[in-house]
């Protein structure tokens, strides 16, 4: 089935229903959404689009991407999304090995895309745009659910991104794990936007568009913090999929300013790791509106999830252990700790993180040696460690490759990392490895301070000590103004290991 059917059933039986807001304005109900939607489509099949052919979209959020991204799939053809903070050439690049001819933009990032690709630029906010959706529609093309609906470029640090083919069915399976396992949606319930619609966030708009709810992108088109704020205060009941790093910006702001986030129903973070000093402070303040998962685009949002219960518990006598996991396995997956050649570990012991089921990718696109390397026998080799305990709680070490081994003991740095961040100078910590002759590898720690606070190592030294096991803790902490991080927000540790090679 066509993912995009259920559009057309939403607005068929609740046509009336407001569908896509910009800000606090209502610029479509789901009758105008399907219908602009099914217009472009038939343009697309005009303009020589068949359907498994690729169609890029380079866009800031807005309501339109969602009006873009449905024709698209109403066309049987599949989206190539693109983060609007990538350079040009990046998308070019991306636009060029997915091999599409057609590029949705917004006037920012597009206006630079002309002159780096040969795709034709559709600028969204154009008279020629309006025509487009404005004109006669089509029905959905019909799809199976091995049929390409997403084609997904991976945040990669190093070399080109790898293409990961999402099929309508990986779709529909992470999409009803939604409902099953993270939370609900309902008519009354609105989505806001804030992080990028070409992640997580979007991956999330086919189950708000199967149970009826608005669609909100806010004005800037991206996060900030007063605007989240609001925003829900204005359209609640809301819901919002952050990374980690955006929940601890909206806390800090939230506090200076003393606001609680009413309307704020849930956030559901992932992306990245999310401290446990970092969550229990936005539970403190904002209430059990917090739900967490854990996924990749070889799976999209759907490996695990650690439920509202669960985050906001401070009873269960383990609630701790469990607030630094990533929950239980979704529905739709199975999860296996294994060894170097794949085979189960037992329950506690540290291996590398695999997934199996609906939602994991068929392989890379037109990559068939990266794809042999991650898919083994059906299972997906995620690359994370990790440890499953006997309850089925997965917890998360780290990237296999950021693994610090020093005098032939590995050290996660994410242990080190979450003792740090309960030192109130500390306001972000990032801990990688230091060549060293006597051990193999040093400890290091980038630390940024907290505001106000004066950078002071001993300190920061003692307070490991009285954490975690002496062989652990760094043997050196850099101040740093800021992290440095991709375009969503994960720490580019392969950037602080250069500017550790310029320092030493």
């Amino acid at each position: 089935m066509n993912l995009a059917v259920w559009l057309e059933r939403t607005a068929a039986v609740a046509g009336e229903r407001p569908a896509l807001l910009h800000g606090e304005t209502v610029v479509a109900d789901y009758a105008t959404f399907h219908a602009r939607a099914s217009a472009l489509a038939a343009a697309l099949g005009r303009d020589g689009v068949k359907p498994g052919d690729r169609v890029a979209l380079f866009m800031k959020n807005c309501p339109d991407y969602l009006v873009a991204l449905y024709g698209i799939w109403i066309a049987g053809a599949a989206a190539a999304p693109i983060n609007a903070k990538l350079h040009a050439k990046e998308a070019a690049w991306i636009i060029e090995n997915a091999g599409a001819k057609i590029v949705f933009v917004t006037p920012d990032p597009g206006a630079a895309l002309a002159e780096a690709t040969d795709a034709e630029p559709i600028d969204i906010s154009t008279d020629r745009f309006l025509a487009i959706t404005d004109g006669p529609g089509r029905v959905a093309e019909p799809r199976t659910p091995d049929d390409l609906a997403w084609l997904f470029y991976t945040s990669g640090t190093t070399g080109h991104p790898k293409g990961v083919r999402i099929t309508h069915g990986m779709l529909m399976a992470t999409s009803l794990s939604y409902l099953a396992d993270v939370d609900t949606v309902s008519a009354d319930d609105a989505a806001l936007y804030a992080a990028p619609m070409s992640h997580g966030a979007g991956i999330y708009a086919p189950v708000h568009v199967l149970g009826g709810a608005r669609h909100l992108c806010p004005k800037s088109g991206g996060f900030d913090a007063d605007e989240v704020l609001d925003l829900s205060e204005d359209s609640g009941p809301t819901s919002m999929f952050m990374a980690p790093t955006m929940v601890r910006r909206l806390t800090d702001r939230a506090k200076a300013t003393g606001r609680r986030g009413d309307g704020i129903r849930t956030v559901v973070y992932g992306g990245g790791p999310m401290y446990r000093a970092d969550i229990e402070e936005a539970v403190d303040w904002f209430g059990p509106k917090f739900i967490q998962i854990y996924g990749q685009g070889e799976c999209p949002m759907a490996i695990s999830a650690l439920s509202r219960a669960d985050v906001a518990d401070r009873a269960h006598p383990r609630w701790r252990e469990r607030l630094v996991s990533v929950g239980r396995a979704q529905s739709v997956v199975e999860i296996r700790i294994g060894d170097p050649d794949g085979n189960a570990l037992t329950p506690g012991e540290i291996g590398e993180i695999m997934v199996k089921g609906l939602p994991v990718m068929p392989g890379y696109w037109e990559n068939a040696e990266a794809s042999q390397k991650t898919l083994r026998d059906g299972w997906l080799m995620t690359g994370d460690v990790g440890t499953l305990d006997a309850d089925g709680y997965l917890t998360l070490q780290d990237r296999s490759k950021d693994v610090i081994i020093s005098g032939g003991t590995n050290i996660y740095p994410r242990e080190v990392e979450e003792a740090l961040l309960t030192h109130d100078g500390v306001h972000e910590v990032s801990v990688i490895g230091r060549p060293s002759t006597e051990w193999g590898e040093d400890v290091v720690a980038f630390v940024v301070p907290a505001p106000g606070a004066a950078f002071d190592p001993a300190a920061l030294d003692a307070h490991c000590l009285a954490r975690i096991a002496r062989f652990k803790r760094p043997k050196a902490y850099f101040e740093i103004r800021e992290l440095p991080k991709n375009n969503y927000g994960k720490v580019l540790k392969t950037a602080l290991r250069k500017i550790l090679e310029e320092r030493t």
